[in-house]
């Protein structure tokens, strides 16, 4: 008998441990997360952007009800919050799971979960061609892995980064907010349209040298050979052929277009 009383009490201390355990995962579990400045992520730290900083790269890129906005690396959510609660589908993807709770949180609490949705993925294995906006805040190396799928996206999409570059490819504006914060430069990229190459029309042809948004090139029309220097805004062209300027539409295999004094012209490779 006083053996079974002895294992009895064994017993009860036992199942008490293990209560006192699971009470303690519990709590663990419910405690919220909450991210600090600095915390170690998969390619980057997290740090957060400044709202003001936020409101001004979203401005940039113009952001309107018809844009789908991608932040890759969504942090805490704040940019993709702030881009539904100006009417856009935004969708960010964040490595950490515990930061898509925290943001997804966020979101519910502001009362945008239909348009700011948030998804743990590696940015390096999701598809983001369908966006129209594109923001990040990673550095200029990331960036420079990014660039190439980033160049092959439809041309007008924006791009915008805080503070880091995308290497040579020069940034279409640059601002900063006034205040004394650390991050506090925003960076835009328009995506141009590809025009690299010989084109041609009735009578002659253009040749386009193209790095990035800026273009270079001859107009040849049979033994006239003239210069021109120009630029990029997604699909549209502005060049200037000896003092003439001419403006255009890229689509496809077709630049169609004015000169100023309202001639039309158009070019096909």
């Amino acid at each position: 008998m006083k053996q079974r009383i002895i294992s009895n009490r064994y017993m009860a201390i036992a199942l008490s441990l293990l209560l006192a355990t699971m009470s303690g995962y519990a709590q663990e579990e419910n405690k919220e997360f909450k991210p600090f400045s600095g915390q170690a992520g998969k390619d980057v730290v997290w740090v957060p952007t400044p709202q003001a900083l936020v409101d001004t790269m979203l401005s940039m890129a113009n952001v309107t009800s018809a844009d789908f906005v991608m932040d890759l690396g969504s942090g805490d959510g704040r940019l993709v919050i702030t881009a539904a609660k100006r009417g856009a589908k935004a969708l960010g993807i964040e490595y950490n799971p515990d930061m898509v709770a925290l943001a997804r949180r966020t979101a519910a609490e502001e009362g945008v979960s239909a348009n700011a949705t948030f998804e743990n993925a590696d940015i390096f294995e999701t598809d983001f061609s369908r966006a129209t906006v594109i923001t990040l805040f990673l550095l200029s190396d990331l960036n420079l892995r990014l660039r190439p799928t980033i160049l092959d996206m439809k041309p007008g999409t924006r791009i915008v980064s805080n503070t880091f570059t995308m290497s040579d490819w020069e940034p279409d504006m640059t601002k900063q907010i006034p205040d004394n914060v650390s991050w506090r430069t925003a960076l835009l990229w328009i995506v141009p349209a590809k025009v690299d190459g010989t084109w041609k029309f009735n009578g002659g042809q253009v040749h386009f040298n193209q790095q990035f948004q800026f273009v270079t090139g001859t107009l040849t029309m049979g033994s006239n050979e003239r210069a021109f220097t120009g630029k990029l805004n997604g699909d549209k062209i502005h060049i200037n052929v000896g003092g003439t300027e001419f403006t255009g539409t890229v689509s496809g295999n077709r630049i169609t277009g004015t000169s100023a004094d309202g001639t039309a012209w158009n070019v096909t490779r």
